[in-house]
């Protein structure tokens, strides 16, 4: 592993870049500290705005299912008017047959329309079952909906009580990253983003602690350390990668605004 960058911009000292990468990581570990403060509030609301909309979408789609089977049921009651109207038609008619062939021939088709009706009568019975559970369900949907809406609206305001009371404060201390970044050259500031972002606890730059690394707590060789105090060049840690300062250089911070 490599655990030394080389740097691009020769005219400023490496404990200058150091100074400024540490600055930075305390910076941003405030910021961090801020947001730990919101907890898991910005993740809550997010998943109870995607309930909401997943709910709605649901209610919206058992009313249409609604409005489909009582179109279904109307048409079905519709065609048993039909069936009996041409049963009294038949049914008249059979008394000024001629024949017997006529007269079976009307029965058959007295017979069909009562199968009709029968089977008219059955769709029905089924699409109102059918209608029973869904706005069984749809009021189950409207009634969680209603809950998730005011979940939803109690988590927001908590969530703005909170981001209002730290606004102020986060926005100064991104003011102060951005400053700082702007002091930093391109590679280097690209690879701090890099460690911090898939470092545990968003540390890219730790300090040595009681002889070992202050992120993953391995233990580093006593000329590491010398190294590393001397400011000379920028020291990885060799096993989670961050980059390492001795605890000194809080000394040699400038002091806060």
């Amino acid at each position: 592993m490599t655990t030394q960058y080389q740097q691009e911009d020769k005219s400023v000292p490496i404990s200058e870049k150091l100074k400024a990468l540490f600055e930075l990581q305390n910076v941003n570990s405030d910021v961090d500290k801020i947001k730990t403060l919101r907890g898991e509030l910005p993740l809550e609301v997010q998943d109870l705005e995607d309930d909401i909309a997943g709910l709605s979408t649901r209610v919206n789609n058992y009313e249409d299912d609604i409005k489909n089977l009582d179109t279904s049921i109307a048409n079905r009651k519709t065609a048993i008017k039909e069936s009996e109207a041409l049963i009294a038609k038949y049914t008249e008619q059979q008394n000024n047959v001629r024949n017997n062939r006529e007269y079976d021939s009307l029965s058959k088709e007295i017979e069909f329309q009562k199968l009709e009706i029968e089977l008219s009568e059955k769709r029905i019975r089924e699409f109102t079952a059918e209608l029973f559970t869904k706005k069984e369900a749809i009021e189950e949907a409207k009634k969680s909906l209603v809950e998730r809406e005011e979940d939803l609206d109690r988590k927001k305001k908590e969530l703005d009580e909170i981001t209002a009371e730290t606004k102020i404060e986060e926005e100064k201390l991104k003011g102060k990253a951005d400053k700082i970044e702007g002091m930093i050259e391109p590679r280097l500031l690209t690879a701090f983003k890099r460690i911090r972002k898939n470092a545990r606890n968003g540390l890219a730059v730790v300090t040595v602690q009681r002889n070992a690394c202050g992120g993953c707590f391995n233990k580093i060789p006593p000329q590491r350390q010398l190294d590393i105090a001397n400011r000379k060049k920028i020291i990885v840690c060799e096993y989670c990668g961050r980059i390492l300062v001795d605890k000194d250089i809080l000394e040699a911070l400038p002091a806060e605004d």
